[in-house]
């Protein structure tokens, strides 16, 4: 369950606790008149059930509770109460597939900001991955895959494409673009600090690789693995399971990719640094591809859960409509 506060405006707050309590998926609700002091306004607290939080949310922006007023909202962790069981069986779908919007649009935008720390991390794993190339060593693939942060700002990416967000959608493309450059940047001179100190060659790069070579042999399962990490990826995203997100990150050859090009561009092997990139370019396009393919499936099944819901309302009115996000 998710824990709302509203403070409504005087003038909205019937209107909102009207539309709380009309809804089947909301309990336990609290109404403070006078309560807010910044700003000013009724204090409403409720749970709602997260097959219905997205409704509930769409409702008050209708309302444009926001805009004098303010929402937030808490994850519940424990709820005894027989009110709210009844809230979760009288609301369709399961409440672990349901997907709150403003919640993943909140959650993925802060994933675009150009940071310092997302700057390391993806250095730090591109140089990882680097050397691990170099060495032949999976392990070290696999490290730099779980490392590196790049999947935030392609998953913000699917969200802004999704919801139309001009901003986020360049956020992202910024995050990553800065992002991939820099690392490539600093694992070329990386690459050439290490060769002159004489702890890499150019024959290490050139000598038969069995463990790594796929990284710039790119093929039409590039494709399939991408698809199916792209999928994966943004239901652990809209379903909060995060452990099936860091399959995704080892199962995809972004950050290695990426390495790989720095790597081989160092040393002049340009048909490899041009495999790998083309690599990389193919993973990112399946991921994005299959985000919003996802994301478009999921907008359409739960705005036609929520319509059904709605019609079965009595008290739900014909200015209260109920669409995708």
């Amino acid at each position: 369950m998710l824990h709302l506060r509203v403070i409504a405006p005087a003038d909205q707050s019937a209107a909102v606790a009207d539309l709380l309590a009309d809804d089947p998926g909301v309990t336990h609700l609290v109404v403070l008149p006078g309560a807010a002091r910044q700003p000013q306004g009724d204090l409403i607290l409720c749970d709602v059930v997260r097959e219905r939080a997205d409704n509930v949310l769409h409702g008050l922006q209708q309302l444009g509770v926001e805009t004098r007023g303010a929402i937030a909202a808490d994850d519940v962790e424990l709820t005894l109460s027989a009110a709210a069981e009844r809230a979760a069986r009288e609301a369709p779908g399961s409440g672990a597939d349901a997907v709150v919007w403003d919640e993943v649009a909140a959650k993925t935008g802060e994933q675009t900001e150009l940071s310092g720390t997302y700057l390391v991390l993806i250095v730090v794993a591109t140089m990882i991955a680097g050397i691990g190339v170099l060495l032949d060593q999976p392990i070290l693939i696999v490290g730099a895959m779980v490392v590196g942060p790049e999947f935030g700002p392609l998953a913000a990416l699917c969200v802004g494409l999704a919801r139309r967000n001009g901003r986020t959608v360049v956020r992202s493309v910024q995050a990553l673009l800065v992002g991939f450059l820099a690392a490539m940047l600093v694992t070329v001179l990386s690459t050439w600090a290490l060769t002159a100190a004489d702890l890499v060659n150019r024959d290490m790069l050139l000598a038969e690789r069995p463990l790594t070579d796929f990284i710039w042999r790119p093929d039409a399962l590039s494709w399939v693995v991408g698809l199916l990490a792209g999928v994966a990826g943004m239901l652990s995203l809209t379903s909060k399971k995060s452990g099936s997100l860091v399959g995704v990150l080892i199962s995809v050859t972004t950050v290695p990719a990426a390495a790989n090009v720095a790597v081989a561009a160092s040393y002049g092997v340009w048909r490899e640094a041009g495999g790998s990139a083309l690599q990389l370019m193919i993973n990112l396009c399946a991921i994005v591809l299959a985000g919003l393919a996802t994301l478009g499936v999921q907008q359409v099944w739960w705005w036609y859960v929520g319509r059904q819901v709605d019609r079965g309302r009595p008290n739900a009115t014909a200015d209260r409509p109920v669409s995708p996000p």
